[in-house]
């Protein structure tokens, strides 16, 4: 089988790999693992028990830099985690310095940068993308071509439907005051997003608020309360079998 293995990489126990895999110096890989084809792991990343990883993922990927990008990439990126029981479906790309919980689903395409940390029990659907400094918790759902911007938070619970997009500067790339002011969107647990919702820089849906689909936030969300239009007004509150706390045995 045409495969490349460092001779300083731990496999575990039961461990099956794939056509045209390549395992970098020093990765670790728990046991019952299943590996697909054309898949790289790169240096010292960390796999738990249990995890599947389909063909041509990356695991461990540095981020690049343009000569004109604002930040420039560390030295010293420390390897990635990928937590027991995880899926990771075709194409997926995982950067360094990402650790990943357990039993996180994260479909076919999806991307997921640097310097993420991501809860337990979370979907991460086909072609998300979760940029550089995000913090998520567990058992939250980010639907098809959801964009999650750098410098973000989510807590629990939360929903964000098909194609929301998030914004974390206001300047738009010009005017150096840009600077002092990226801020990513901040989701409190239990939240949720319409399909095509947009949250402007610096926001804050409060715990279980909704943006209802297609809403353009240029205001904080209260808490329990529906937010619709452009821009996104309170509409009404949130129904009681809706709030989180009588829906998370559900």
């Amino acid at each position: 089988m045409n495969q490349h293995i460092d001779s300083s990489a731990k496999i575990g126990k039961n461990v099956t790999i794939g056509f045209n895999s390549i395992i970098l110096e020093g990765v670790e890989i728990g046991d019952d693992c299943l590996i697909g084809h054309n898949v790289v792991i790169h240096a010292n990343t960390k796999i738990g028990n249990a995890v599947r990883i389909d063909d041509g993922v990356i695991i461990g990927k540095k981020p690049l830099s343009s000569p004109r990008s604002i930040f420039k990439v560390p030295t010293d990126l420390k390897p990635a985690v990928i937590g027991d029981y995880c899926q990771l479906g075709a194409n997926v790309v995982v950067y360094c310095q990402c650790e990943i919980g357990q039993r996180n689903l994260i479909a076919d395409l999806a991307t997921i940068r640097e310097n993420v940390v991501l809860g337990d029990l979370n979907i991460v659907g086909r072609n998300v993308t979760i940029e550089n400094f995000v913090k998520i918790g567990s058992r939250n759902k980010f639907e098809t071509n959801s964009y999650i911007t750098a410098y973000s938070e989510v807590g629990d619970y939360c929903f964000v439907a098909p194609c929301t997009a998030t914004s974390n500067d206001n300047y738009m790339a010009r005017d150096k005051e840009r600077f002092n002011h990226f801020k990513g969107v901040t989701m409190q647990s239990g939240s949720r997003t319409g399909v095509n919702a947009t949250i402007l820089p610096g926001k804050t849906i409060h715990t279980d608020g909704v943006v209802a689909a297609g809403a353009v936030v240029t205001k904080d969300v209260p808490a329990r309360t529906i937010v619709a239009g452009n821009p996104a007004r309170a509409f009404r509150e949130v129904p009681e079998t809706q709030l989180m706390e009588n829906n998370l045995d559900k």
